[in-house]
């Protein structure tokens, strides 16, 4: 299922390889994000283009609409977007938790209204993977309880109880998955399992959350409410302390870090998988990432990111509507081989979000997804050489 092919000697960073029913992925690994089964502007022909490796979805949305049902006809989530690459799905813990004005949280499971219309729904752990099971994605999230910050320790102490004790449940539904009854009928029999690590900044609570999901049993670990408002020290430290508590034979996914130099220093700390909206959202707003050099990142510069002075030296960021644009007919980026750079000038890009033609926001995330699973191919390249 996992196998880690090289260790760094510079760092805690791995090289490694995921096997699921729907392909190989190398890690580290960066997820785009495909909320409603679509990453926004872009089509999956577009995604296979980029080299994504894996994409990520939203259980709780798909719940809502189209509705797992009808996703279950069209013959799974892969079907019915036409993605033939690996799909994780999250839980929907973290939409329903972030929707604070309209949930409940209860021993059996968290109560919420419909941001469609209204309707009162039950989210269990065991819905959850059922939802998630009838998708047919290939790595599926246990439900967690997600904690904002700050969070004072007994809250978040409770959190910890409750993950555990829906991780078990979550754990007992996809046991079934194994049953020949249950093979009959499922789309995807070869699903994967990860747990979710909470605790908030408390490090005891970490490591106990770690510990008990560890004794559960999962194909891999995330670790969890990290990077929602904390200092950026404390997350470094967290993380480094629960990967601790983490087998080493299993993938460890840092969820939410979309900052290029957040992804270079979780993989240096030894995490595996990473998502965010971030390279997805900016592109939408105009905020594009360049590489001011020939090389994405260099083994000089990657040694020199320290621990508290970590900085943006190997990238830019450019604001294509900003005036300097208006009659720059340079490429975005004169090392970067997507559709968008070998095509259009900066000037063009900004005239197109100036006027608002939303091939501007195509372009744009093109673009962005280009530079992030070019720093994850970067990455790996210079792990195998022995540089990272």
């Amino acid at each position: 299922m996992f196998q880690i092919l090289k260790k760094s000697k510079l760092s805690n960073a791995r090289l490694g390889k995921l096997t699921t029913q729907h392909g190989i992925i190398k890690t580290p690994f960066f997820m785009p994000i495909a909320t409603r089964a679509a990453v926004k502007g872009l089509t999956t022909k577009e995604l296979k283009e980029l080299k994504a490796q894996i994409i990520l979805s939203n259980t709780y949305h798909l719940f809502l609409r189209p509705g797992t049902e009808i996703i279950r006809k069209a013959g799974g989530l892969h079907k019915f977007m036409n993605w033939p690459g690996p799909i994780l799905t999250d839980s929907g813990g973290y939409q329903v938790f972030s929707l604070a004005k309209i949930r409940k949280i209860q021993e059996s499971g968290v109560e919420f209204r419909s941001e469609i219309d209204g309707q009162k729904i039950m989210l269990t752990p065991e819905q959850s993977i059922k939802i998630q099971q009838d998708l047919g994605s290939d790595i599926m999230m246990i439900l967690d309880e997600c904690t904002a910050y700050p969070c004072d320790y007994k809250k978040a102490e409770q959190a910890v109880q409750r993950t555990t004790l829906w991780a078990k449940r979550c754990k007992a539904v996809h046991n079934q998955q194994s049953l020949p009854v249950r093979q009959a009928g499922t789309i995807n029999n070869q699903q994967l399992l990860f747990g979710i690590v909470q605790g908030s900044v408390y490090a005891d609570l970490r490591k106990k959350s770690a510990q008990e999901l560890r004794k559960i049993d999962f194909h891999g670990y995330a670790i969890g409410g990290l990077l929602v408002g904390e200092p950026i020290n404390k997350t470094y430290q967290i993380i480094k302390e629960t990967i601790k508590e983490l087998p080493e034979n299993k993938p460890r996914y840092l969820m939410g870090a979309g900052k290029p130099e957040q992804i270079i220093r979780a993989v240096k700390l030894g995490i595996d998988m990473f998502d965010c909206v971030i390279p997805t959202r900016n592109a939408r707003h105009g905020l594009l990432y360049v590489n001011p050099k020939s090389e994405i990142l260099n083994p000089k510069q990657i040694q020199n990111l320290k621990f508290q002075t970590l900085n943006k030296k190997f990238y830019k960021e450019i604001h294509i509507t900003n005036a300097q644009y208006k009659k720059d007919f340079k490429s975005l980026d004169k090392n970067c081989l997507c559709f968008t750079c070998q095509n259009f000038s900066r000037a063009y890009l900004r005239h197109l979000f100036m006027t608002n033609e939303p091939l501007g926001q195509r372009l744009a995330t093109i673009h962005n997804l280009a530079f992030y699973l070019g720093l994850m191919k970067e990455i790996r390249k210079q792990i195998q050489t022995g540089a990272f």
